[in-house]
């Protein structure tokens, strides 16, 4: 997937009210995105993260015990805007911005060359003040083939409305 292509989100709330109807539940998965070693390599120049076992792939096959290179945890909760952006849009909002992480957790590792998908569960939605809800989400991090997640997060976002 190129990020620059345009998303399209599988469901689509026209206001903050219509959301609010999936507290509690399922939202949607998001597509299967290919984690590959430029993209872990872009990451690790990003944040100079250039520990081996993201980008030396020689010495992973030999030394690591997960056999090759594996994304950096941080670059798999990195996805979270993008992948949530193709399971739901806001329509009527005026901006969204990451508030926070109430729990965050890397239970397994994601070999670089798997691919791996979005789970969003709406936990709680709640105005703070008038026209801004703070929204957290349960979000769970598949990777294709593996029986444990790579990442699980309760995250924040606050909408303008």
């Amino acid at each position: 997937m190129n990020f620059g292509d345009k998303i399209m989100a599988k469901l689509s709330f026209n206001d903050i009210d219509e959301l609010k109807e999936y507290k509690g539940k399922l939202l949607e998965y998001s597509d299967w995105h290919l984690v590959s070693q430029e993209e872990i390599n872009m990451f690790a120049d990003a944040t100079g993260d250039h520990q081996w076992i993201h980008v030396d792939i020689e010495k992973a096959k030999k030394e690591s015990p997960y056999g090759g290179t594996i994304a950096h945890g941080y670059y798999t909760i990195s996805l979270a805007p993008v992948l949530i952006a193709q399971i739901f849009e806001l329509k009527k909002k005026k901006m969204g911005i990451n508030y926070g992480l109430n729990k965050l957790r890397f239970p397994a590792p994601v070999p670089v060359g798997k691919r791996i998908r979005l789970k969003a569960e709406l936990k709680d939605l709640k105005e703070i003040k008038e026209k801004v809800y703070q929204v957290e989400f349960l979000l769970t991090f598949e990777v294709e083939d593996q029986e444990k997640p790579a990442c699980v997060a309760e995250v924040i976002y606050r909408y303008y409305v």
